[in-house]
């Protein structure tokens, strides 16, 4: 149960933005109702994580990878939950999914992928990025994806905090 009520999604200040919400994302998940106690937070937070997911050119696959890796990482079982079907559907593999906790024995991931888990785990354990890390993305992608790739860690970093200090969880009632 979430630490905090999950906001009025009637109130007035907040009906516009719950309205964007519902036309692009079909729903007001947990985390936006969350959000909405705030409408500049949330209308902030939307446009950053609408450009990350629907206007990057890094490829769904490789970002919903690392998304799933933080939410593993950080312990965020909701934004496992939310991603795990998008990753389906952008092109992971079930098998992936399954050997993402323990990637770097795994044989189901390409160089690339391993290059782009290594610069996730790194961000998101340990903060800053190694020379030999940071050479792998590098050497696999251009400086525009290095820029999405880091922004999009970044982001879903935040998301799991976000979600784990106020234990928002796909469970609760509305």
């Amino acid at each position: 149960m979430a630490r905090i009520s999950y906001a009025d999604l009637n109130n007035p200040e907040a009906k516009p933005l719950v309205e964007r919400i519902t036309a692009e994302r079909g729903s007001v998940l947990h985390l936006y109702q969350m959000l909405l106690h705030s409408p500049p937070v949330a209308s902030g937070w939307l446009n950053y994580l609408t450009a990350i997911r629907q206007q990057s050119s890094l490829p769904g696959a490789l970002r919903e990878l690392v998304i799933m890796r933080i939410a593993i990482v950080n312990g965020a079982p909701y934004e496992a939950e939310q991603h795990a079907p998008i990753a389906l559907r952008e092109g992971v593999t079930q098998a992936q999914l399954d050997d993402l906790a323990d990637w770097k024995q795994s044989k189901q991931f390409d160089p690339t992928q391993r290059a782009v888990l290594a610069y996730a785990d790194a961000m998101t354990k340990e903060i800053h990025v190694s020379a030999e890390v940071f050479a792998g993305v590098k050497a696999l992608l251009s400086e525009r994806l290095i820029v999405e790739l880091t922004a999009t860690i970044g982001a879903y970093n935040m998301v799991s905090r976000f979600l784990e200090a106020l234990q928002i969880h796909s469970h609760d009632a509305r």
